[in-house]
């Protein structure tokens, strides 16, 4: 994933919905009951983390049992002290005559408690992500067994040993969350559904352009599988995903009979997990931060007409128009229509893609619109869009176009399908239909006055599956560029 390119617009929640959704999540939660349950009597280790003698009373509290509740309060503690809900001060580190691993820490109640109940939503949203970090964090260690046997003599790491590379891990997890917050918000995709591990994991390792992976690359993606099992069943807790695990009966010895029977064409059992709506905000403030331009439908709703047809231009079809909904809200129709024609304007390469979306935009207004298009009837960018929207529409009295307008549109039209969509199977169709309807077309094509003309054309030869035609479209491209100039 690159951060050159904005990514697909996502749909937030308000901030107080995701607020509640943060403060109900099973890892926050366990965390603020232990922050209010803590006080100057708590006993903690030079780390700030709980002393083995506190654990089973803060299991208690959060009423945790089994073999594994020790371990859950562990990590709830150390989760609020990561997100500032309590304080350890004046910790010494052991060399005091205290008992080995254990400090005489004072614990205290952080001062971003409060906030929980007295702050914002944003106020809140800022803990869970300070909560979220510190988990991001432990997902990309390894094995904690793996981690003792690596340690050398003088309590240092050896990652050669390890085979581990934190920054790499980080990295790799980072990658794999990006792939799944893109596949959440691009609307070809799941969408709120389920991603299944596998594609996830080959995301990461098998180019997108490589028909058949190589053995080797499947031996990465299953390891790579493993690790993402392990680390989203730590990443579900904090509220980020919603994690179907990999079948441990996929795990046992293929020489054992399963316990009951299963179907090998359900891929649900390798693994699926989803991003839940607090995981989008999360993921897309994470994206902001790291450099990468990660819109949110409503962003421009506040501002002008230029914006949201410049702004909306990359969108896919279903976030254009929720956009351009929320923007015509917050307006008075014939006003808003005014602004958007005013916008639309223009010979730079992005214009024919703003018209598009303007004659989107107009169709959303309605008839309200009608006497502010009829003011560019006339106009020489926006006579022709005016013309097909009033047809549309079903209005009286639309002057016919003359040959050149028709032409000139033609042009603008393709020119805006192309910044839209690039080449796609509607576009060809089109392109078709113009060759196939108009004999003429490139004779007369190749003089229109409109800056993206020889692209335009260019594109037909490319697109067009008649050689002859094709061969027709270059060549009126080689005209229209000798013409310009260029």
């Amino acid at each position: 994933m690159s951060d050159s390119s904005p990514l697909p617009p996502v749909r937030l929640r308000p901030e107080a919905e995701l607020a509640r959704d943060a403060l109900s999540t099973p890892l926050l939660s366990r965390a603020v009951r232990l922050a209010r349950w803590a006080g100057p009597g708590t006993r903690v280790d030079a780390g700030g983390g709980l002393v083995e003698e506190q654990l089973p009373d803060a299991a208690e509290v959060l009423g945790l049992t089994g073999e594994d509740a020790a371990a859950e309060a562990s990590e709830a503690w150390r989760t609020a002290l990561d997100a500032g809900l309590v304080e350890v001060t004046d910790a010494d580190d052991g060399d005091g005559g205290d008992t080995a691993g254990e400090g005489d820490g004072t614990v205290t109640a952080g001062e971003d408690l409060a906030l929980l109940t007295d702050g914002s939503p944003q106020d809140v949203l800022g803990i869970w992500l300070a909560a979220l970090e510190a988990v991001l964090a432990d997902a990309a260690v390894p094995d904690l067994d793996d981690l003792v046997d690596a340690l050398d003599g003088g309590g240092e790491v050896d990652f050669s040993q390890l085979d581990w590379d934190p920054e790499g891990e980080a990295a790799f997890l980072d990658g794999v969350l990006g792939n799944l917050y893109l596949l959440t918000a691009n609307e070809e995709g799941p969408g709120d559904g389920p991603v299944p591990l596998p594609a996830l994991a080959a995301s990461m390792i098998v180019p997108g352009d490589l028909g058949e992976p190589t053995n080797d690359m499947l031996e990465q993606v299953s390891d790579a599988m493993m690790r993402l099992d392990d680390q989203f069943r730590l990443l579900e807790p904090i509220g980020l995903v919603v994690y179907q695990p990999v079948d441990e009966a996929l795990m046992a010895d293929p020489d054992e009979e399963p316990a009951a029977p299963v179907d090998e064409t359900d891929v649900s059992r390798y693994g699926m997990v989803r991003l839940t709506p607090l995981g989008v905000y999360g993921l897309r403030v994470r994206l902001t931060e790291a450099g990468f331009t990660a819109p949110a439908v409503g962003e421009l709703a506040d501002k002008g007409a230029d914006a949201l047809l410049d702004g909306s231009a990359g969108y896919g079809p279903l976030a254009a128009r929720a956009e351009t909904e929320q923007w015509l809200a917050r307006r008075e129709p014939v006003a808003a229509a005014g602004e958007l024609l005013a916008a639309a304007r223009g010979s730079d390469p992005g214009a024919p893609l703003r018209r598009l979306r303007c004659q989107q935009a107009l169709s959303l207004v309605g008839a309200q619109a009608e006497p502010a298009v009829r003011e560019v009837l006339d106009d020489p960018e926006l006579g022709g869009l005016a013309r097909v929207w009033l047809t549309e529409l079903g209005a009286a009295d639309v002057p016919a176009p003359s040959e050149d307008l028709v032409f000139w549109l033609t042009v603008d039209t393709i020119a805006a399908q192309l910044a839209a969509e690039g080449n796609s199977e509607e576009l060809q169709a089109l392109v078709e239909g113009l060759a196939q309807q108009h004999s003429g077309f490139f004779a007369a094509a190749w003089r229109v006055g409109h800056p993206a003309t020889a692209d335009v054309l260019e594109a037909m030869g490319r697109l067009h599956p008649d050689k002859r035609i094709a061969k027709e479209a270059r060549k009126a491209a080689f005209k229209a560029r000798s013409q310009q100039g260029g």
